[in-house]
């Protein structure tokens, strides 16, 4: 009478399986707050040490105390921007904003430099700019390739003069660093509007399309027939 064969063991590298498993969870869950917190102390610990010098040793709260306060610096500046805006909207604050701007205006180097920075300024950060608040999609760099853009306002002058159809300003940023990128005058009709954040968009481009936001049906779709 033969013997039954014995049973194959399990494999011995299921315990080892299972430690590195755990091993690259933890750099998922710990990576991301690890950064955070990382830069947030980085950019603090940076604003203190060019904002804290120039407070008088009289009155620099670390001198007084028998260790620093850490971001220091970070509510100085905030609370200097808050101040400065508050006296640039009353009456006084305007016409010094008006003076100063004329002799800035009149100097000719530091005129096109002050000219240039605050037209961006406003527009990134004015609240009824359109700059930055739409997340869109164009055929780029070629037809049948598509690129994520950003539109940055309506073309106005002597470009949208000189073209024959209405254009839009679309930035399209690179991969991984969003801060570079194009500045394209894109036809309304060639422009597909995404339902995405500018936040998702930029997550999007600079993760290289790994995190790609959910999409619930509500954008425009010119093609019915590809569903996602």
């Amino acid at each position: 009478m033969n013997k039954l064969a014995p049973a194959p063991s399990s494999p011995p590298t299921s315990f080892w399986l299972k430690l590195r498993t755990y091993f690259f969870t933890g750099i998922l869950v710990t990576a991301p707050l690890a950064l955070t917190l990382y830069l947030s102390w980085a950019i603090v610990i940076y604003v203190d040490h060019l904002i804290t010098p120039l407070i008088p040793d009289a009155y620099n709260p670390n001198n007084l105390l028998p260790f620093n306060l850490p971001g220091l610096g970070l509510i100085i500046v905030l609370i200097t921007f808050t101040l400065i805006g508050a006296i640039a909207a009353g009456a006084i604050g305007r016409y010094f904003l008006n003076i100063s701007e004329k002799v800035v205006g009149r100097t000719p180097v530091v005129r096109s430099i002050y000219s240039a920075i605050k037209q961006v300024t406003e527009a990134l950060f004015h609240t009824s700019s359109s700059a930055f608040r739409e997340v869109v999609m164009i055929e780029y760099p070629r037809k049948g390739i598509w690129s994520i853009g950003f539109i940055t306002g309506t073309t106005k002058g002597e470009v949208q003069l000189l073209t024959e159809d209405e254009v839009v300003n679309v930035f399209i940023p690179t991969t991984p660093n969003p801060t570079s990128g194009f500045l394209l005058f894109v036809p309304k009709a060639d422009i597909r509007h995404l339902e995405m954040t500018v936040e998702e968009g930029i997550k999007m481009v600079v993760s290289a399309g790994i995190l790609t936001p959910k999409y619930t049906g509500k954008a425009e779709n010119p093609f019915p027939s590809r569903a996602d």
